[in-house]
C-alpha cells in the first residue's frame, strides 16, 4: 500500500500565506515567484481592470502617436494599449515615457528601446525628477492609463503648463469577492504577509471584505511601495506596516522576506 510523501517547503518566504492584491491578469509572475521562494500565494485583488473599448479611447490613442512626450502609467496601460491598438507606435520625436521598470519592460516587449523611467523612486515622484519631464510648456503630452489615479502626476504637468491629454485605455473597478476566495484568506494559516501598492486597493479592501477577514489582514505584516501609503495603512488599522524601496515585484519582496525573518525572531 502506498504511503504519502510530505514535500518539505525551503526557502526565506517558507510557511508564509504572501498575499496578492494586484490584478489577476497582472499578478502572474509575482505568484510564481512567491512560489519559487517557498510562499503561498493568497490571490486577492483589490480592484478589476476592464479595457476601453470606445470610439474616443482610440481616437485619442491614434493622436498620441503624435505627442511630444508619451507617458504609460502602468504595465496595464501597455497592455490595454495594445489591445485597442495592435500595431501601436510613436513618431521618431515623441518621447515615451514610463511610470517603472516594470512598465518600461512591457514597452520594451512591444518594441520601444528609448523608453524614459525613473531607475530610483518608481512612483509618479520619481517620474516627474526625470529631465525629459523638466520643461513642458506647450508640449503636447499624452498620460495613457486609466480615470483616476496618479492626481500628482496629472496635476504637476498642467502646472508646468504642458497640453495634457488623457487617454484612457482601461478602467478599474472595485472588485466583488467570491466565497472562494473569501473562505481561501479565513482558511490560509499564519504568518499574512499582504503586498500592497495602491491606497485604492486599500480603500477598496476595507469597503469589500467582511469586517473579521480585514482584522485579520490587519493583524499580519504589510509590505507597501510608499511612505505615503504606510501612513494611509496605519490609520486603517494595520499596526506592523513595512515600506519596500519601490513598488517593483522584487523590492517588495525582498521587504517581505526582511519583515517575515523579524516576524519569526
Amino acid at each position: 500500500m502506498p504511503t504519502a510523501r510530505l514535500i518539505e517547503v525551503t526557502g526565506p518566504l517558507a510557511g508564509a500565506s504572501v498575499i496578492v492584491t494586484r490584478p489577476a491578469a497582472t499578478a502572474s509572475a509575482l505568484r510564481r515567484r512567491i512560489r519559487a521562494l517557498g510562499g503561498n500565494p493568497i490571490g486577492l485583488p483589490g480592484v478589476v481592470l476592464h479595457a476601453s473599448a470606445d470610439a474616443v479611447a482610440k481616437k485619442a490613442l491614434v493622436a498620441a502617436r503624435a505627442a511630444d512626450i508619451a507617458i504609460f502609467v502602468s504595465p496595464a496601460a501597455v497592455k490595454f494599449a495594445l489591445r485597442l491598438n495592435p500595431k501601436l507606435r510613436f513618431a521618431r520625436a515623441t518621447q515615451v515615457c514610463a511610470v517603472g521598470a516594470a512598465t518600461a519592460l512591457a514597452l520594451a516587449r512591444m518594441g520601444l528601446r528609448n523608453v524614459a523611467f525613473p531607475h530610483e523612486r518608481q512612483d509618479s515622484e520619481g517620474l516627474l525628477a526625470l529631465p525629459e519631464l523638466a520643461k513642458l510648456r506647450g508640449k503636447r503630452v499624452a498620460l495613457i492609463g486609466a480615470p483616476g489615479g496618479r492626481e500628482l502626476l496629472a496635476a504637476t504637468l498642467h502646472a508646468r503648463r504642458a497640453r495634457v491629454t488623457s487617454v484612457h485605455v482601461y478602467r478599474r473597478a472595485a472588485p466583488h469577492y467570491t466565497m472562494r476566495q473569501l473562505a481561501a484568506l479565513e482558511q490560509t494559516p499564519a504568518p499574512l504577509l499582504t503586498l500592497l501598492s495602491s491606497a485604492e486597493v486599500l480603500a477598496n479592501l476595507r469597503a469589500q471584505l467582511p469586517l473579521h477577514l480585514f482584522v485579520r489582514l490587519a493583524a499580519g505584516e504589510l509590505i507597501v511601495s510608499s511612505t505615503r501609503l504606510a501612513e494611509l495603512a496605519r490609520r486603517s488599522l494595520f499596526a506592523n506596516v513595512h515600506v519596500a524601496a519601490s513598488p517593483a515585484p522584487r523590492a517588495l519582496l525582498d521587504a517581505a522576506q526582511q519583515a517575515l525573518a523579524r516576524h519569526r525572531l
